[in-house]
């Protein structure tokens, strides 16, 4: 099975504006025509409260969904039991979205595929349960 970059809200938002602050290495992935990226739920749901609150450069909630829609690379990963069922796992993630994130990313890895995290988050970072990328 292929590799898998699970992205976080900070990853997604900052590609989608080409912000310089993500990182190079997460740049370099996203970059990557032949990426495959897996976009969890909750940070699909963070970013449109983002957008919709006018805390990014993406005009609207429309565009961002046009961006997400129009990357073939870009994967939707729903919330599943299974996901549900990694989340206790990672429960050393202190927060509940991230935490979602990296049991997206187990779930991933359950199922056979080779997953990082692109993520500045320290939290997701420190527990170390899936390899991460900045």
């Amino acid at each position: 099975m292929g590799n898998k970059s699970v992205l976080d809200t900070h990853a997604l938002i900052w590609y989608l504006e080409g912000n310089p602050k993500l990182g190079p290495a997460a740049r370099t992935v996203m970059d990557d025509p032949t990426s495959e990226m897996v976009l969890p739920t909750i940070v699909l749901a963070e970013a449109i409260h983002i957008v919709s609150r006018g805390r990014t450069a993406i005009p609207a909630v429309a565009d961002l969904f046009r961006d997400v829609l129009k990357d073939s690379r870009i994967e939707l990963a729903p919330l599943t039991l299974g996901i549900l069922q990694q989340s206790l796992v990672a429960s050393t993630v202190p927060e509940m979205h991230d935490r979602l994130i990296v049991a997206t990313a187990l779930h991933l890895e359950s199922l056979g595929h080779q997953v990082e995290i692109l993520t500045k988050d320290r939290s997701m970072i420190a527990v170390a349960l899936v390899d991460t990328i900045w």
